[in-house]
């Protein structure tokens, strides 16, 4: 329980760190610095032990500031609640809320956005995109979990989209976990090439 509560100090610790960062790639180089201490002595890690022992980096592309935008929140979208089954986490209940439109240099895309139900509720945003599968995680990554503490900045019409910042959800790195991932609506079809690559 303890481990827990650690875990999400320092994971809200590090994001208000990102917010001072702004686009500065230093501020990159340090959530990767700190993310990769979690991984290798944090309990609540995503890795096992066995793994942990053998950690030596998540890898990620070199930071663009390019794929950092910020976007109006469109809250005209028909809501929609999906949800998924996590073993022994019971059911995840995710409500669509808003839409993000947004122009990067490899496309223009839409993102759905999801209020997580439940827990206190949070903005959850997965997505997909062209670089799954290759160099990135097939299922996709996320980009705000604000329940877990992964905001990167949002008023109250607006959210700073960093795709420099895109990680993987935990089940990328072993089966123990079940993730919710990107719904269909959430894959677009360019790639996004910054943020985490694939594990391993």
């Amino acid at each position: 329980m303890l481990d827990l509560l650690d875990y999400r100090h320092k994971i809200f610790d590090l994001y208000r760190d990102i917010h001072a960062a702004g686009a500065d790639p230093a501020g990159r180089d340090h959530f990767q610095r700190v993310k990769d201490d979690i991984f290798l002595t944090h309990p609540q890690s995503a890795l096992n032990t066995e793994q942990q022992a053998a950690f030596t980096g998540l890898e990620y592309y070199d930071y663009d500031p390019a794929y950092r935008v910020t976007a109006k929140v469109d809250l005209n979208v028909e809501p929609e609640t999906l949800t998924i089954e996590l073993e022994g986490d019971g059911r995840f209940s995710y409500r669509r809320f808003g839409q993000v439109t947004f122009t990067l240099p490899t496309g223009t895309g839409h993102l759905s956005l999801f209020w997580i139900n439940g827990y206190g509720g949070g903005i959850f945003l997965p997505f997909g995109d062209a670089t799954n599968r290759h160099t990135t995680y097939g299922a996709g990554r996320y980009l705000y979990d604000t329940i877990k503490g992964a905001d990167l900045g949002a008023t109250l019409d607006s959210l700073v989209l960093d795709f420099n910042y895109a990680y993987n959800p935990s089940c990328a790195y072993n089966e123990r976990w079940v993730c919710p991932l990107a719904p269909r609506e959430n894959r677009l079809d360019f790639p996004i090439p910054v943020g985490e690559k694939v594990w391993g």
